[in-house]
């Protein structure tokens, strides 16, 4: 989801004894399959998630007596699955982030998960949405993310109340010579949408319609609707020939390193770069991403990671039951936690986190009111085109022209595909 970074290792929540401890009286269990499929369970995971699955799913063989391999794809697990999928060779289970849902469902490559009505209702409600598409609950979605406002507070002790606070600020330090930077937000040669779509989204700009349904409507693109011109027209005014705030300089090989040498005292951006700040001995805060003075609130994507049941899998029923019953468990959970320190979707284990750390609340507290990453295939041809008119605007060209230029190369990118 254009942003991804190391995490720390996996820590003592793994252990085996408190994995032993799945099952508890206190959670939703169903009773293990008679259904073995073929005595052993494939799951496909990236480097860090296999790492950390690897310690409890021979324990899930164990209590199901069936032979479990995690194997790791460490690059474009979402196409090799789909390929492997197709022909017929693909894994049980995959794990991934839940945009990748529509994707996967149009190439027919995963089954909907079967959650209880009690155990939906032990994840964040937001969460639960993000993995619903078409109706169907399609994903056991086990962390959140999402970007928020990263401030030095040596530079800047209070968070500011609007963008505008925020530039006005970065430029009196920028005066002063005490940073070199007015705003930390990625951009690069290509645009980054992701890191964009707060700002944006506060100056009323928008990827989609929605069907009545609300879900996002790919027969609606509204990147050159009247309200998103508007919003590039604000991005253009932040941008090198307005305030300097938004640089396609910045981007996202040397953004965390301009941070993290106090050359700027705000950055937007995620938890996954939380441990190079500490690193450099920062002092930070995190906030909500302010929005434009009388503007719309500044909405970040929310992002889920979730478990699929892989629709051709020779083990369907094992695998609906590690999905379903073992890794909606809070140890499990937690010990996905220490691995990838993102928010738990478990509420349980989200408590657990929160009472361990104070940033997990105001990691939450910055994407609670996050939009949920359009899991509708459409959205993969979104990011060229919208990143494209990114740069041109940020470099001081037309809006009207960028975002003309956007709808058309995401229209026929999206006709191609019918």
């Amino acid at each position: 989801m254009r942003r991804r970074t190391v995490f720390a290792a996996l820590g003592a929540a793994a252990s085996a004894s408190a994995l032993a401890a799945c099952g508890s009286k206190d959670e939703p269990t169903a009773t293990p399959s008679k259904d073995k499929g073929n005595g052993k369970l494939v799951i496909w995971a990236d480097t860090k998630r296999s790492a950390v699955l690897k310690k409890y799913a021979d324990q899930f063989g164990k209590d199901n007596g069936v032979t479990v391999e995690v194997k790791e794809i460490s690059e474009n697990l979402q196409q090799v699955f789909v390929t492997a999928s197709q022909q017929g060779s693909g894994p049980d289970v995959v794990v991934g982030a839940h945009d990748w849902i529509g994707n996967l469902v149009q190439n027919g490559a995963i089954d909907p998960v079967q959650l209880s009505p009690q155990q939906k209702s032990l994840f964040a409600a937001a969460a639960v949405k993000a993995v619903t598409f078409n109706g169907q609950i399609y994903g056991a979605p086990y962390a959140l993310e999402n970007i928020a406002l990263v401030r030095n507070t040596d530079l800047a002790p209070t968070a500011p109340a609007s963008i505008e606070d925020l530039v006005k600020a970065g430029q009196d330090l920028k005066k002063s010579g005490k940073v070199s930077e007015i705003l930390l937000d990625q951009c690069g040669a290509s645009g980054d949408a992701y890191h964009i779509y707060p700002i944006y989204s506060s100056g009323g700009g928008s990827l989609f319609g929605l069907t009545s349904a609300g879900d996002p409507d790919p027969n609606n693109v509204t990147v050159n609707s009247a309200d998103s011109i508007a919003a590039f027209t604000k991005l253009k005014e932040l941008g090198e020939k307005g305030a300097g705030a938004l640089k396609t300089s910045i981007a996202a090989e040397n953004v965390t390193a301009t941070f993290t040498a106090k050359k700027a005292a705000f950055f937007i951006t995620g938890s996954w770069n939380i441990a190079d700040i500490k690193k450099a001995g920062i002092k930070y805060d995190i906030t909500p991403i302010p929005g434009f003075s009388g503007g719309k609130p500044a909405q970040p994507f929310l992002g889920v990671q979730a478990f699929f049941v892989a629709s051709k899998g020779k083990s369907k029923a094992m695998a609906q039951e590690f999905v379903a019953n073992y890794v909606t468990n809070k140890e499990v959970a937690n010990a996905l936690y220490a691995a990838d320190p993102r928010p738990p979707a478990l509420l349980a284990a989200q408590d657990d986190a929160k009472a361990a750390d104070p940033d997990v609340a105001k990691w939450l507290d910055a994407g609670k009111d996050g939009l949920p990453m359009p899991a509708i295939p459409a959205m993969n041809e979104i990011w060229g085109p919208f990143g494209n008119a990114e740069v041109a605007v940020i470099k001081g060209g037309d809006p009207k022209t960028a975002a003309e230029a956007a709808a058309k190369a995401i229209n026929d990118a999206i006709a191609k595909k019918k």
